[in-house]
Formats: structure tokens, sequence, C-alpha cells
């Protein structure tokens, strides 16, 4: 069964909000000024703003059987 290029979408924005939870946590950790403190602290917003938007969408689908694993 192929999955829905929506789903698909979904799944993806998932992955890159986990990938900028965890460049996050690196450039936090490698940082050398308040500066990068700043960028990586927006990063990590976004990424669990995303993370949290892509979840609600995600829930929807599966709620109104449009998803499949």
């Amino acid at each position: 069964m192929t999955v829905k290029a929506c789903n698909r979408n979904i799944e993806k924005t998932l992955l890159l909000a986990e990938e900028m939870l965890l460049l996050a946590d690196q450039g936090d950790a490698d940082r050398e000024d308040a500066g990068c403190g700043i960028l990586y602290g927006i990063l990590r917003d976004a990424g669990y703003k995303l993370k949290q938007l892509a979840e609600k969408e995600k829930a929807a689908h599966v709620a109104k059987g449009a998803w499949a694993e």
C-alpha cells in the first residue's frame, strides 16, 4: 500500500523537527557566545512548534481514517 503524499509530508515534517531539535542541542553544546545561544534557542522553539503541529495534524488524519502505516 502506498502512502499518501500528504501523510508522507507530515512524516517528513516530524523528521525535520527532530533534526532541528538535535541540531539545537548540539549547537548549544558547541557554542562560544550568546548570539549562538539565541540562534539555537529559536531553532529549538521552532522545532518544538513544528513537531506539535505535525503531531496534531497526524492525529487528525488518524482520527478520520486517512492514515495507514
